[in-house]
């Protein structure tokens, strides 16, 4: 089998499994989200950090609860990794150093999963699981909640209320997030991964001498790693490492894990707004990018030109032999239009094109689909804008699943749409044009600006995957890129909750003959075009420096 036929195929297999989990996984969303029951889990848990599930909020109220909640996640962890030399179960680990712990705290709490350290030769077994995997589940289930919240906006009406964040935060992480993990683990076990505490040990290699290894709890971390789209590797090889990405069947699993959820949540949308076609509209413009990427990707990887290419059936270099082109183009596509991270391959080592359809790709605002609940509310903030464009066109006020988007609608769409793209140029301009930074460089020209345009792309939109040939563990990278992580989840998700309080307190707009039908393939496209246009005249000049230029030069 050729290997172009063998990545088809496993494309394919791909979308077939994700289309059977999109109804059933939607539908228990919506049903967990909508439910005015509490397990008794759950009642636990607001007995025990004292709030009131019952309780709704308008979207000041919910906003707070979710700084709060990340302000102290972001505290726990960073001290947890600093007291790391006095805990049991560090492997003989010292502490962290305060500007590399403050990096990986904003990381994790982030859903970012930047990782500018070694996993196996600095974090000890405490850390990973009481400090990073936990931080997996909850910073996944924020982004849940917050576009839960956002849905209820256009869901309700003549009311400011948007829920409960407390209850919207445990019921995605009881009742979604540690099932769906639970099932990923047993099977990534069963597949090869390991899952186990076990301390620093030799490995006896092929062709004589041994290697130091350590152990761990790998196959569930590696679960709530795909499933909550964090991206964090327990080993620095990340989903390259055989001990967690062990077959080609691991690795096709690892990718439907990171792209169920936020493909679902269209249904899940649709179900809660009272219009499953509205849901299809968005589902059909989220696939119609991730599968034009994932075509311009192997495109790219396949058939670049060169004798040493056609030998190897594609451009291997960076690749995992047991992958192949195929599946690392699928795995590199979708870890980085979501808000994952996680890598099977090395980026930098993808052609200058394909390197930069990564880059590109989260630059769209990583909502093809995009993260846990992240790419939901990224897309229908884009839905919205679109909807203003369109109105704009025929001079009519623009409404959108019966809201009208007036003014200070499209300010806070156009302020979370800028806040991103603001930091990324910004802070890869300062990095550029200072010494210090560019002494962390490993290439020079086109390839090494975009060394640095990568990272801070990763950091501000949350993704947390690296071009892996900048050395980022200094205190000017962990320091700003954690600052850039900081401010892109959280500034855009309070015009996110501002913009749904505002639709909430909106009474509905019948519809009328002018109204534009966004349940139409006319509006897909129309949402396509706009997202790609809004990208391209935002990121063009900066992408031409890098990867465009070196792509057209190789």
């Amino acid at each position: 089998m050729s290997p172009v036929l063998a990545g088809v195929l496993q494309l394919l297999a791909l979308i077939a499994a994700l289309a059977l989990a999109y109804r059933p996984l939607g539908d228990y969303m919506a049903r967990v989200y909508s439910s005015d029951k509490h397990l008794r889990v759950e009642k636990w848990i607001y007995k025990g950090i004292g709030a009131n599930p019952n309780a709704q909020m308008r979207w000041p109220a919910y906003l707070r609860g979710v700084l709060a909640f990340s302000a102290v996640s972001v505290l726990f962890l960073y001290l947890l990794q600093r007291v790391q030399g006095h805990l049991p179960g560090s492997l003989g680990f010292t502490a962290i150093d305060p500007d590399q712990a403050f990096n990986t705290a904003a990381s994790f709490v982030t859903n970012t999963n930047w990782q500018s350290y070694y996993g196996e030769q600095a974090m000890g077994h405490v850390v990973q699981t009481a400090g990073l995997a936990v931080q997996n589940f909850v910073s996944a289930a924020v982004g849940m909640a917050v576009a839960v919240a956002l849905v209820r906006g256009f869901a309700r009406s003549r009311t400011g209320e948007l829920g409960n964040f407390w209850s919207d935060l445990v019921r995605g992480t009881v009742r979604i997030l540690l099932p769906l993990s639970v099932v990923a683990a047993v099977v990534l076990v069963a597949c090869g991964a390991i899952q186990n505490f076990a301390g620093i040990h030799s490995v006896g290699q092929f062709f004589g001498g041994s290697q130091q290894w350590n152990g761990g709890a790998v196959a569930s971390q590696e679960a709530i790693k795909e499933v909550g789209t964090n991206g964090g590797g327990y080993f620095n090889a990340n989903s390259a490492h055989p001990f967690e990405n062990p077959t080609p069947f691991s690795n096709l699993f690892e990718i439907f894990l990171l792209l169920v959820i936020p493909f679902a949540l269209t249904r899940t949308f649709g179900q809660m707004v009272g219009s499953i076609r509205q849901g299809y509209a968005i589902l059909a413009t989220m696939v119609t990018i991730w599968i034009g990427f994932t075509a311009l990707m192997m495109a790219t990887e396949f058939h670049h030109h060169g004798p040493a290419f056609d030998i190897a059936g594609g451009a291997m270099e960076g690749k995992e032999t047991r992958f192949g082109v195929g599946a690392s183009s699928i795995f590199a596509v979708a870890t980085t239009l979501t808000s994952t991270g996680a890598v099977n391959s090395f980026h930098s080592s993808f052609t200058g094109l394909g390197g930069g359809i990564t880059m590109l790709g989260m630059q769209l605002g990583e909502i093809a689909p995009g993260g846990t609940g992240s790419g939901l509310y990224g897309m229908l903030i884009m839905a919205i804008i679109a909807v203003f464009i369109a109105g704009l066109m025929v001079g009519r006020t623009p409404e959108y699943l019966g809201k009208k988007i007036g003014t200070r609608e499209i300010k806070f769409a156009a302020c979370y749409i800028l806040i991103t793209p603001a930091l990324v140029l910004v802070f890869t301009a300062a990095a550029m044009a200072l010494s210090t930074p560019g002494h962390s460089m490993t290439n020079s020209g086109a390839h090494g600006f975009s060394e640095i345009l990568y990272a801070y792309t990763s950091g501000a939109n949350n993704n947390g995957s690296a071009f892996a040939g900048l050395n980022a563990d200094t205190q000017w990278f962990n320091s700003t890129i954690g600052l850039v992580m900081l401010l892109g989840r959280f500034v855009p998700m309070v015009f996110v909750l501002a913009l749904a309080g505002s639709l909430a307190e909106q009474k509905p707009v019948p519809a009328t003959a002018g109204t534009l039908r966004t349940e139409k393939p006319l509006f897909t496209g129309l949402l396509v075009g706009a997202v790609l246009i809004i990208t391209g005249l935002t990121y063009f000049p900066a992408l031409a420096l890098g990867p465009l230029a070196e792509g057209l030069a190789s």
